[in-house]
């Protein structure tokens, strides 16, 4: 039985079990099988306690984390280090310097949460460097939503400068009778883009709403397997992250009616869904903020027409740079 040991231990595993059993098995006092072993009655006394309820698996080394720690970074504060890490590839000290930190733990929950080094990921895409992906089209399907501040009308600031940007924020607002925020500047509401993609394909299903809801989520998935059984795919599981739309019973529920596995990233963990994460990237640059539009009805009427581009004429670099939908099973001669 030979187990590693911490460097303070004053007895081996196997100097444990001996211990342990002349106390337990053979009838020796805590006080005398201490010091034939050298050590105190107490760690002699723990051995025999742990042998005696665990036998000899008990004489392992345990994990000194504490079950309980109360000092420990909150969840919501880890999602904004983990958001700024990702999206923005920031070190400990400028996430410390705008989240009002110390660096020291910015640091601790980018290691604790296997982001803590630049080098695992690629620069300039994000994405981690080692790619994956199932081997036939419908196995995995990953789904997100993506959300845009809407276009005001007359254009977004990116485009007509920042003091006609307000203008025309103002002027959408009160057309639309839009709240205003804690600064009181007007709202002209977001655009949530649920996304579906295909894990072996990459092939891409977007849909435009105006919320995030476990209702909405629910009907995008039902229209995303419909739209993949016409051609020629059969979705076997999908992969979301943890937002309440799909850890909802309604979810769970739809996922069993289409005959889906639900699988869920681990939290704080964005790598896990990195080719949804880099799509939104290419969606982004591609087509949200590519070109002017003096509305959001114009972004989003050419939204389709982007989709299409992607899918049938795009090259992806991660499939051989051929499109995504030439890997569909039904494109005869397209599947290898």
């Amino acid at each position: 039985m030979s187990h590693a040991t911490h460097a303070n231990a004053a007895l081996t595993p196997r100097a444990r079990l001996r211990l342990a059993r002349l106390i337990v098995g053979h009838g020796w006092s805590p006080a005398r099988a201490a010091e034939r072993y050298d050590v105190s009655w107490r760690t002699a006394k723990k051995w025999a306690e742990r042998y005696a309820a665990e036998g000899s698996t008990g004489m392992n080394d345990r994990s000194s984390r504490p079950h309980h720690q109360p000092n420990r970074t909150p969840a919501p504060v880890v999602r904004k280090i983990v958001h700024l890490r990702w999206k923005q590839r920031l070190g400990p000290v400028d996430i410390g310097d705008r989240l009002d930190m110390p660096s020291s733990t910015v640091h601790a929950v980018l290691v604790r949460c296997g982001i803590n080094r630049l080098t695992h990921i690629d620069r300039a895409t994000g994405e981690p460097i080692r790619r994956y992906e199932h081997e036939h089209p419908g196995d995995l399907i990953h789904v997100d939503v993506k959300k845009l501040g809407r276009v005001p009308d007359g254009g977004g600031w990116r485009y007509v400068g920042r003091q006609q940007g307000k203008r025309n924020r103002s002027a959408t607002a009160v057309r639309t009778g839009g709240p205003k925020n804690k600064h009181h500047q007007p709202l002209i509401g977001t655009c949530y883009l649920h996304t579906v993609i295909d894990d072996h394909s990459r092939v891409a299903y977007v849909e435009a709403h105006h919320d995030e809801t476990k209702e909405t989520a629910t009907a995008v998935l039902r229209n995303a397997v419909a739209w993949f059984a016409e051609r020629g795919v059969s979705v076997q599981r999908v992969l979301s992250d943890n937002g309440s739309c799909y850890r909802s019973n309604l979810w769970r529920e739809t996922c069993a009616e289409l005959g889906l596995t639900p699988k869920r990233t681990r939290p704080y963990r964005p790598q896990t869904n990195g080719k949804i994460e880099r799509f939104h990237r290419t969606l982004a640059e591609g087509w949200a903020f590519k070109k002017f539009y003096n509305s959001e009805s114009a972004r989003l009427a050419a939204l389709p027409a982007w989709v299409h581009e992607y899918n049938h004429h795009r090259p992806h670099s991660a499939i051989g740079k051929h499109s995504p939908i030439t890997r569909l099973n039904n494109l005869a001669g397209h599947h290898s």
